[in-house]
């Protein structure tokens, strides 16, 4: 498998290349640039190149008050998927997640990305919430490590 270049968007660039991977696999959750550096600053962001290609994006959510467990989000561009790249990120957000002080792993999927179901429920995720936000259509599902 080829190597994938890994790292956190300290700059512009990566930072719209990790919006352009969410908007792109969440298009009923469009986020700003704005939106994007406040995530920046309360979650572990990442995003994973082959070459100078974008091939997709990771978000570790620390554990609040709200939610006790850490949350992994591993995205992978369609044209890159079923080659190992979400593996390899999910993995490398899996590692940081243990990191910060609690058992407990979520992650959350767009109920219509049948391939991050499928990829989630293949690494020991089992359902446990299906919920809409305002004004959504489609839901969303989370998922707990088993």
């Amino acid at each position: 498998m080829p190597t994938l270049r890994i790292e956190q968007p300290t700059d512009e660039a990566g930072l719209k290349d990790w919006r352009h991977v969410h908007n792109t696999i969440i298009p009923t959750h469009v986020l700003s640039l704005d939106d994007v550096r406040e995530r920046a600053g309360r979650n572990r962001m990442e995003v994973a190149y082959l070459g100078d290609v974008l091939v997709g994006c990771t978000t570790v959510r620390p554990p609040d008050d709200e939610t006790p467990a850490a949350t992994v989000i591993a995205r992978v561009l369609a044209p890159h998927r079923r080659q190992g790249f979400g593996a390899e990120l999910y993995a490398r957000g899996l590692e940081q997640a243990r990191t910060l002080g609690t058992d407990a792993i979520e992650t959350v999927v767009l109920a219509s990305n049948e391939d991050g179901l499928r990829f989630a429920l293949r690494n020991g995720f089992v359902e446990v919430e299906r919920y809409l936000l305002p004004g959504d259509t489609i839901e969303w599902i989370t998922l707990r490590l088993a």
